[in-house]
């Protein structure tokens, strides 16, 4: 599979009676129904570990990009219509702001790694908490809640992976109670954000901007209000665009398969 096509539905295993092995693209397994392709007998395999670098540092790059304020800089500087540079266009210090992040898995833990380089300090949240040496590194504080953590972050980095309990887990409520000068960046799933409340907290200025490189859906219509907004940067889901990534990433779906139709372990299969 790659960006969730063909959709593995019921239609499809039953046309596929001697399907042996689903290989998926990615670390996200939200458009698969695990219960039914198991039903018939068939594993799921993922690339959860190929990605992890690259989306680390994307999630990087849009906090600087959006903090910086790059986007809107380049147009600027490359406009026609530009005679000079207002001395008042200013972003906001990356350096000693406290970075919030929600999922410390692989992806999450790398960008605290980076973020240390930068000097923040770093508040996390995750189902269950880091070891103490783990923390250490990278001068993570814990948050049992993640209440805590909203209203202490300059930045929010979303890299949970989606279930019934991440789905929307920032809401309107959740907006509200961030920082007005705070960033929230997805780096995860779309569907983890509330878009609707999204846009009206970027119009309300409940929070300062949103730096997305995942929507939904994707891409959005052309007509959608986040499109139309100055203070939101959205990439178009390219957490692990680069060429030796993905190249990892179709090497590591092979091995899946190769082991799979010799019936051996599968290599990251997912249980």
């Amino acid at each position: 599979m790659w960006f969730h096509r063909p959709p593995i539905n019921e239609e499809l295993l039953q046309s596929l009676p001697n399907l042996k092995v689903v290989a998926s693209c990615g670390v996200g397994i939200d458009h698969l129904d695990l219960k039914l392709i198991s039903s018939y007998g068939v594993k799921v395999s993922n690339t959860p570990f190929a990605v992890s670098t690259d989306t680390a540092d994307m999630g990087m790059a849009l906090l600087l990009a959006s903090a910086r304020r790059l986007v809107e800089g380049h147009e600027m500087a490359v406009s026609p219509d530009t005679e000079y540079f207002p001395a008042d266009w200013l972003g906001v210090e990356v350096s000693g702001a406290t970075l919030g992040i929600l999922g410390m898995g692989t992806i999450g833990y790398k960008v605290a790694e980076r973020a240390k380089a930068f000097e923040m300090k770093i508040l996390y949240h995750n189902r269950n908490q880091r070891k103490k040496e783990e923390e250490s590194a990278v001068g993570a504080v814990y948050c049992k809640k993640i209440d805590d953590l909203l209203q202490q972050s300059d930045f929010v980095l979303l890299a949970v992976t989606l279930t019934p309990q991440t789905h929307k887990l920032i809401g309107k409520r959740e907006l509200e109670l961030m920082k007005p000068t705070a960033t929230l960046i997805n780096i995860s799933r779309g569907l983890v954000v509330d878009q609707d409340a999204l846009v009206e907290a970027l119009q309300n200025k409940v929070i300062k901007a949103a730096a997305l490189d995942v929507t939904y859906p994707e891409p959005l219509p052309r007509d959608h209000p986040l499109l139309k907004l100055k203070n939101v940067l959205i990439t178009p889901h390219i957490g692990s665009a680069t060429k030796k990534t993905r190249w990892v990433m179709m090497e590591e779906m092979a091995e899946s398969i190769e082991a799979g139709l010799a019936g051996l372990p599968i290599p990251r299969e997912v249980l």
